[in-house]
């Protein structure tokens, strides 16, 4: 869609000035420790103070795990490492044999717990690998993530050692748990000892592992619940005030992480500028956030604000657009752009319109990002920005990382000011300024239900056929047509009404789609697959003949669940379009 006259105008607004000293700044201020996240907090807020942006410093206590050091110890020699957030702290050392389990290259930074996914074919099943893994310390290729550590631990792992891909060792986290915990999710929390090591020695534990060797693993943390200042700028609308737009990021970082996320961070600020600034063109509100917590907390920061504002967000919070690692050098491509269906378009016209000759692919939000607001239900967009072309990447010879524009000084000492690129992050600060007034200053939300609805017919299919016969999913599909036809008499009702049945469809269409959990609780931070309470189907040749018809029932329970949110999801849509 060709940009208005009145978008015009904002974008012509957007400058450097402010935003890259926000990130010279944050260049030499290391945020990960919780005294140094709050000094980088009062810099933003000191920030918007000579902007004359009003905002909130909220300071909640949360739940943080912070690497101190590490190290392996094996044949005689010591090596490098460091301990991913979460990781059981054993400061006096854990040893035991070493067994080294064949990794698959194309998972190496997945969060997905699926044997097969993970190990690709090398190991055969549960029994294998427990057989293998338990009371042995394991290396693998890899990252040290949640979803592996939770499985070397199922398994009777005494640990986990993460051979990174390249000469130096990425800083992570390890735990499942999403945000600070509660009393269900404390049993979750990593009761192994985790670390990293970069390739070179990484090869030659491996070795060591073939060979029978042992090894000892020493792990310090810093952990327990810290306050941590959360500021949030409100940019009220004028004709619907109460709803707003979230527009967020991070802005504790691993070492001074300049690429993730000291670039988003001047991101938000320049929003906040320009948005003040241009408020009378606003029709909702806008609240931009910068949150704690991301890397040693796993999302605290965010999962904080949505406990603690869980009600208003579900009355009135219309989208969330996550802002991470944009304006990276090399960064010009757009093909590794998130977004749930209902918001596809909107990214991509965005960009396009910014972009002309842009790639652009849209695909699905991982269990990732401070989406810390799935269990809600709101439209969300956007998680890490642009990335550098697939072909450079591979020119470079640059292994995958989950950020940074793809630059492999994600998570390292090594993401420094010259990660940050002023082009490309006047470009990027330019899509999200047009992204957020796509929603906010519009009088009909965008949102394309017929696309996510689409979308569940094909999961559907693909779950259906995938189960070799054993699953009829039948009910879920009419369900779903009857949903789409429902849809169609919307189109010629007012926008009010229209709006109103948007904001009650996405509460219950999006949970459905990308959470387990019931609503205002946190997934685990591991793959959610499509409409995952009707995955199993797809899984049921694939289990033993002894738990298959515990398949089923699982199976049935799913798409009652299903069905349940189809039928009031119609039903709103009838009611609108009455």
């Amino acid at each position: 869609m060709p940009i208005s006259d009145a978008e015009q105008r904002f974008l012509e607004q957007v400058s450097l000035v402010t935003p890259w000293a926000l990130v010279e700044r944050f260049s030499t201020m290391p945020r990960w420790r919780p005294e140094d996240v709050n000094a980088a907090a009062d810099v933003i807020g000191a920030t918007l103070t000579a902007l004359g942006v009003p905002f909130e410093m909220h300071q909640p206590e949360i739940s943080l795990s912070v690497p101190l050091s590490a190290s392996v110890t094996a044949g005689g020699r010591s090596f490098r490492a460091k301990p991913p957030s979460s990781s059981l702290p054993v400061p006096g050392g854990r040893t035991a044999p070493l067994v080294r389990l064949q990794a698959n290259p194309k998972a190496l930074r997945s969060y997905n717990r699926d044997i097969a996914t993970l190990f690709g074919g090398s190991i055969r099943s549960v029994e294998e690998v427990r057989a293998l893994v338990a009371g042995r310390i394991v290396v693998m290729q890899g990252f040290g993530n949640p979803a592996l550590t939770s499985l070397i631990e199922e398994w009777g792992g005494a640990g986990l050692i993460a051979v990174n891909p390249g000469v130096d060792i990425h800083w992570g986290t390890c735990t499942t748990i999403w945000g600070s915990p509660d009393l269900a999710d404390l049993p979750r929390k990593p009761k192994i000892p985790v670390v990293a090591v970069n390739n070179p020695d990484g090869q030659v534990l491996m070795q060591m592992a073939e060979n029978g060797g042992e090894a000892t693993i020493t792990t310090e943390m810093l952990e327990g619940w810290f306050p941590q200042k959360i500021p949030v700028v409100t940019i009220p609308g004028t004709v619907e005030p109460d709803d707003f737009v979230l527009v967020h990021g991070h802005y504790d970082s691993w070492d001074v992480g300049v690429g993730d996320n000291a670039t988003g961070d001047a991101t938000l600020m320049e929003l906040a500028r320009v948005l003040w600034q241009g408020r009378a063109g606003l029709r909702r509100s806008v609240k931009i956030a910068w949150w704690p917590g991301h890397s040693t907390g796993r999302y605290a920061g965010s999962t904080w604000f949505a406990d603690r504002f869980a009600q208003e967000l579900d009355e009135h919070c219309v989208a969330q657009i996550n802002c991470d690692s944009p304006g990276c050098r090399w960064a010009t491509s757009y093909h590794d752009t998130r977004a749930f269906p209902e918001s596809a378009a909107i990214a991509t016209a965005a960009i396009r319109d910014i972009v002309p000759d842009a790639e652009i692919k849209t695909l699905r939000p991982p269990q990732a990002g401070d989406y810390s607001f799935n269990n809600i239900g709101l439209p969300s967009f956007f998680m890490l920005s642009s990335t550098m072309p697939e072909h450079l990447r591979q020119e470079k010879g640059y292994y995958d990382v989950s950020g940074c524009g793809a630059n492999i000084a994600w998570h390292t000492e090594n993401d420094t000011i010259e990660i940050a690129d002023r082009d490309v992050l006047m470009t990027d600060m330019r899509i999200y300024l047009l992204s957020v007034l796509r929603v906010a200053a519009v009088e009909l939300l965008p949102f394309d239900w017929k696309a996510t609805a689409e979308e569940f017919l094909d999961t559907i299919a693909r779950y259906e056929a995938s189960s070799q016969g054993m699953a009829d999913l039948t009910p879920a599909r009419q369900a779903t047509e009857g949903f789409l036809r429902a849809l169609e008499g919307l189109a010629s009702r007012a926008p009010t009404d229209r709006n109103s049945a948007s904001l009650a469809i996405a509460r219950l269409l999006i949970p459905l789609n990308a959470t387990r959990e019931p609503r205002f609780r946190h997934d685990p931070a591991y793959t959610v697959p499509p409409l995952p309470t009707l995955a199993v189907a797809a899984e049921l040749p694939e289990l033993p003949e002894s738990l298959r018809r515990s398949g089923q029932v699982e199976l049935l329970r799913g798409q009652n669940r299903f069905l349940a949110a189809l039928r009031a999801a119609t039903a709103v849509a009838q009611k609108a379009a009455a």
